[in-house]
């Protein structure tokens, strides 16, 4: 049966799958191609879930396409070093895969403000941004 059928919202089925405990403020949110594999109404659904846990100063980073005919791109993101990210290919691609484009995208994380973006050479969009509450 489906969370909404039960009464179940999707973004308390967020706030469940967070699991932060009441007061966590977040300083940094790694996306990773997260928003490529969400519709638009799970995108609201996740920012509602994870706006509380904002602050004035909280960061994020995150890959998207750059529009959409931007070859798909199934990578796995980790974090190597300190100062550095993984990237490596999956053994199989992920279900769900619905990019955004960029536009789209920015209207929807609208309490985020992008402050700079970067084309990569696979037609991927690196972006950098700063909440706006």
């Amino acid at each position: 049966m489906a969370d909404e059928a039960r009464g179940v919202s999707l973004e308390q089925t967020f706030v469940d799958l967070l699991g932060f405990p009441r007061g966590t403020k977040i300083d940094i949110c790694l996306f990773w191609d997260l928003f490529n594999f969400l519709d638009s109404d799970a995108i609201a659904a996740f920012i509602s879930a994870l706006r509380p846990h904002l602050q004035s100063t909280s960061l994020a980073h995150g890959f998207a396409v750059h529009n959409l005919n931007s070859p798909r791109g199934d990578q796995l993101y980790g974090i190597s070093q300190r100062n550095a990210l993984s990237v490596r290919n999956r053994a199989a691609a992920l279900p769900g895969y619905a990019p955004h484009a960029q536009g789209k995208l920015i209207s929807m994380l609208n309490c985020f403000k992008f402050d700079r973006s970067v084309l990569l050479p696979d037609s991927r969009l690196e972006y950098l941004i700063s909440t706006r509450l």
